[in-house]
C-alpha cells in the first residue's frame, strides 16, 4: 500500500550545508524593555489619581482617540456619471480633484502631514458616492459652509461638475459631513 505521507531520508546535500549557528555567528538576543504607559498630564488626574480611568483603560481608548485623527482625505463621485461613463473617466475626474485639493492646499501643515516621505505609503483616502450633481453641488455647499478645503472638480469644456475632493484634514474635523454617503462600488 502506497502512503500519502512522505518520509523524509538524509540528503547528502544536507550535511553539506552549514548550520544556522555558522551562518550568523554575531546574532544575540537583544533584550526588550518595557516602557510603562504615560500617565495623564492634566490637573485633575494629578490632584484626583483615584478619579477616573485606570492606565489601562487610559491606553486602550489612545488608539482610538489616534485613529479618529487620522488625516485623510475623501473623494465624492457621481453614481450616476458611474453608471453612463467608462469606469476610466469616472476614475480619472477622481484623481483629478484629489490632485487639485492637494495642490492647492500644499502649504497647509494637514496637507504636508499627508504628503511627507514617511506617510507615502500609508495615506488614508476613502472614495464615496453620490447620486447626482444635485447632491454633489449640495455637499459642496456645505463644505464651504463649514469651511472645509475642498475642490469641486468641473470637467472642461462640458462644464459638468463631476467630483469633489478635500484637501488631507484630520479625520475627526470632517467625518459627520460624509456619513450618510454610500462607499464608491
Amino acid at each position: 500500500m502506497l502512503s500519502l505521507l512522505s518520509i523524509r531520508l538524509p540528503s547528502p546535500i544536507a550535511s553539506t550545508l552549514p548550520s544556522a549557528a555558522n551562518l550568523l555567528p554575531g546574532l544575540t538576543r537583544i533584550p526588550i524593555i518595557r516602557v510603562p504607559p504615560r500617565a495623564s498630564m492634566s490637573a485633575a488626574a494629578a490632584s484626583a489619581p483615584d478619579a477616573g480611568p485606570s492606565p489601562a483603560v487610559a491606553v486602550a481608548e489612545e488608539p482610538r482617540k489616534e485613529a479618529d485623527d487620522v488625516v485623510v482625505q475623501y473623494v465624492v463621485l457621481r453614481r450616476d456619471l458611474a453608471d453612463a461613463w467608462p469606469l476610466g473617466s469616472v476614475v480619472a475626474q477622481g484623481c483629478h480633484a484629489a490632485v487639485a485639493a492637494v495642490w492647492a492646499h500644499r502649504d497647509h501643515p494637514d496637507t504636508a502631514a499627508y504628503c511627507a516621505p514617511d506617510n507615502l505609503d500609508s495615506m488614508h483616502k476613502v472614495t464615496l458616492e453620490v447620486k447626482g450633481e444635485t447632491q454633489l453641488k449640495n455637499l459642496a455647499e456645505k463644505l464651504e459652509a463649514a469651511g472645509v478645503r475642498y475642490k469641486l472638480w468641473i470637467e472642461q469644456p462640458e462644464n459638468i461638475p463631476t467630483c469633489i475632493a478635500t484637501a488631507p484634514c484630520p479625520k475627526s474635523q470632517v467625518a459627520s459631513f460624509f456619513r450618510k454617503l454610500k462607499l464608491c462600488k
